[in-house]
C-alpha cells in the first residue's frame, strides 16, 4: 500500500510539474530535469515495491536514498536561485556529470528532458516559494515516507 502511494505521489508530482510548466510556459533547466528523473525513479521504485513486496526493506532504503538525493538537487537549485551572484550557471564551462546525463536524456526524450531554461531563474513563485523550493519540500516528504516504509518493514520481521 505504501509503495503504491509512493509511486502515485511521485507520478502525480511529475505530472503536476509538467502541467504547470506547460500552462505557465516555464523553461526547465538542468536541475529541474534531473529532479524529473528522480521522480520517475521514485515511481519505478514504488512499483517495484508493489510487485516485489518481499524486498520492502531494500525498496524503502533505495527510495530513501533517491528522495534524499532529490532534496539535495532541489536544495542546490534553490541555493542557486537564492544567491545567483555566488553560483555558476548550469551549462557554462565543462559539463558536470548531471548536465551530461540530462543532455543525453534530452537527446532520447526531448519533450521530457530538453533543457531550455537557466537554473538561477525563479520563473514561478507560490506562497513565497519557487518551484525548486516546493520540489525540495516534496522530496523531503517522500524521504520521510521512505524512512517510515524502511522502519515499518524492519518492525514486521
Amino acid at each position: 500500500m505504501a509503495f503504491g502511494g509512493l509511486a502515485g505521489v511521485a507520478l502525480g508530482l511529475l505530472a503536476s510539474g509538467l502541467a504547470l510548466g506547460e500552462l505557465l510556459h516555464l523553461q526547465p533547466c538542468y536541475w529541474c530535469n534531473f529532479q524529473r528523473l528522480l521522480y520517475i525513479v521514485l515511481a519505478f521504485i514504488g512499483l517495484c515495491g508493489v510487485m516485489l513486496p518481499g524486498r520492502a526493506k531494500s525498496w524503502g532504503l533505495l527510495a530513501g536514498l533517491v528522495s534524499f538525493g532529490g532534496v539535495l538537487a532541489a536544495g542546490k537549485q534553490s541555493w542557486m536561485q537564492f544567491a545567483p551572484q555566488d553560483a555558476v550557471e548550469c551549462g557554462f564551462g565543462d559539463p558536470t556529470l548531471i548536465e551530461q546525463l540530462v543532455d543525453w536524456l534530452g537527446s532520447l526524450w526531448p519533450s521530457m528532458f530538453m533543457v531550455t531554461g537557466l537554473c538561477k531563474e525563479k520563473e514561478w513563485v507560490f506562497l513565497g516559494l519557487s518551484l525548486a523550493n516546493w520540489s525540495a519540500v516534496c522530496f523531503f516528504a517522500l524521504f520521510l515516507l521512505s524512512l517510515w516504509m524502511l522502519f515499518r518493514s524492519n518492525a514486521r520481521r
